[in-house]
């Protein structure tokens, strides 16, 4: 696997355990501050690569679940990781509203995973954006692509 700091790199990982491997290599770069912005389909292994993350950053991961009904969930791990999903929202300023994503997104210390942050649109963010995008469903290898902005 390749180191993730070139600006824009790309994997394929054959098994679930490679998606989660690459999560934990990604997990293992970050110093706080970030914002890590996945979108890919319905069961592309978001959730899977968001567990690899915490794994790295010392959190159990089976307490890692998908945020979808509850919005964000917050992990106290190495950093405050906040995990959320945009999947049900139809109006995103309501939801941000009612969530404190501003304040979420401002904080320079804790680290942000949104799941189908495609919805989120032309949001600007304060801090360091990392994209991860991947692709592939069901028994397939996944094409994940990680970008820095």
């Amino acid at each position: 696997m390749n180191n993730l700091q070139s600006s824009i790199s790309e994997y394929v990982c054959q098994s679930p355990e490679e998606t989660f491997d690459l999560g934990e290599t990604l997990g293992e770069s970050l110093r706080g501050g970030e914002i890590v912005l996945l979108s890919g389909s319905l069961g592309a292994g978001k959730t899977l690569f968001t567990k690899g993350v915490l794994s790295a950053l010392d959190f159990d991961v089976d307490e890692v679940t998908s945020p979808s009904f509850t919005l964000v969930n917050l992990y106290r791990a190495k950093f405050d990781v906040y995990h959320i999903d945009f999947w049900r929202l139809e109006n995103i300023e309501d939801v941000a509203a009612a969530v404190g994503l501003n304040e979420i997104l401002e904080d320079e210390t804790a680290i942000v995973i949104a799941e189908w942050s495609e919805r989120l649109k032309e949001t600007a963010f304060p801090n360091k954006i990392i994209r991860v995008s991947i692709e592939g469903d069901g028994d397939e290898p996944r094409k994940i692509t990680v970008s820095d902005v």
